[in-house]
């Protein structure tokens, strides 16, 4: 091994850049390549009742479990199954409805070799990812991909490097060419990542995050301002809510309203709320979506909604800082 005094940053560059324009050589190499066999092997999977499984060991198997997860976010029921675990029980999990994709470099490794007569007994569909067309697994496939490479980024062609990244690439244009075939759409995305940002953007509504009952502060139009100012105060919304009892909200009043009041009037020691009130405020229903409250509120340039049923009546309301901490905005 090479002692540390042997290190060059110039060399080491140069290496790095090497095997960065190998693996993006390799992968640009797989588009020239595909040929109806990928179409036919997006088609297998679609009409397949039961699901994906993927299959590999070693490198390849962990390219096999990113392909499993990625099919499996992106709408395509799927799991990874070591091939060395497959023969050894594990084979169980396949069906006659599945379709088993089995990725191996060489299209020779013997532990994804033992698997297959077991899986087309069962009757299952097999797709092989290989870098060899002329390899056992490519010629016991149903459809062969080509995922083959010139030569690996290591300098002693053996890690597999550029093999793994163009293996991966291939399965990555299946996942979409599938989700695309299947009309997988945003909302669909969001269900599969419940805990990441485009999860709550799209499925928190205004009723998850909305404040309702005691929270709300709420006043009469006949209401001082000082009246006004204790629950306005209180409930931390910046605002309070004007209306009458079995009516709809009358308006709002706000931070701001008491700002512009202030300037114009000056002495409001004998003003009533009803006259200084924002009447016909801004609002949305409880059914929508926490991101359009967001949207609502930053193109009118507002910090505060009403959340209005059907019926007009009042059915919450919320703020800037509610929609912050649900991590809507």
């Amino acid at each position: 091994m090479a002692r540390d005094d042997a290190f060059s940053p110039l060399d080491c560059l140069a290496l790095a850049r090497r095997v960065l324009a190998i693996e993006a050589g390799a992968v640009a190499a797989l588009a020239d390549r595909l040929d109806d066999r990928f179409a036919e092997a997006v088609r297998l999977v679609l009409d397949a009742h039961g699901r994906v499984i993927v299959t590999g060991i070693g490198k390849t198997g962990h390219v096999g479990r990113k392909l499993a997860a990625t099919l499996a976010s992106t709408g395509t029921p799927a799991y990874f199954v070591h091939a060395a675990e497959a023969a050894h029980g594990d084979l169980g999990m396949i069906t006659p409805d599945d379709v088993v994709i089995a990725l191996s470099n060489s299209g020779s490794s013997e532990e994804v070799l033992t698997i297959v007569p077991q899986v087309k007994r069962q009757g299952a569909r097999l797709v092989a990812m290989t870098g060899n067309p002329d390899s056992p697994l490519a010629r016991e496939a149903d459809v062969h991909l080509d995922a083959g490479v010139a030569e690996e980024a290591c300098p002693l062609n053996l890690a597999p490097t550029a093999s793994t990244t163009a293996a991966m690439a291939l399965g990555d244009a299946l996942a979409v060419a599938l989700l695309e075939a299947r009309g997988f759409g945003e909302t669909d995305f969001a269900r599969s990542h419940p805990g990441g940002a485009l999860g709550r953007r799209l499925l928190t509504h205004v009723r998850d995050v909305m404040r309702t009952g005691a929270g709300l502060p709420v006043v009469t139009t006949a209401a001082s301002l000082a009246d006004a100012l204790v629950p306005m105060s209180q409930g931390g919304m910046g605002m309070v809510i004007v209306m009458d009892a079995g009516q709809p909200p009358a308006g709002i009043f706000t931070d701001g309203d008491l700002r512009r009041a202030l300037a114009r009037e000056g002495d409001l020691r004998e003003a009533r709320i009803g006259e200084l009130m924002t009447r016909a405020p801004r609002h949305i229903g409880p059914d929508a979506l926490a991101a359009e409250a967001a949207q609502l509120m930053e193109a009118h340039r507002i910090n505060q909604l009403l959340v209005l049923d059907e019926g007009g009546q009042l059915a919450g309301a919320l703020n800037m800082h509610d929609l912050m901490q649900a991590k809507v905005i």
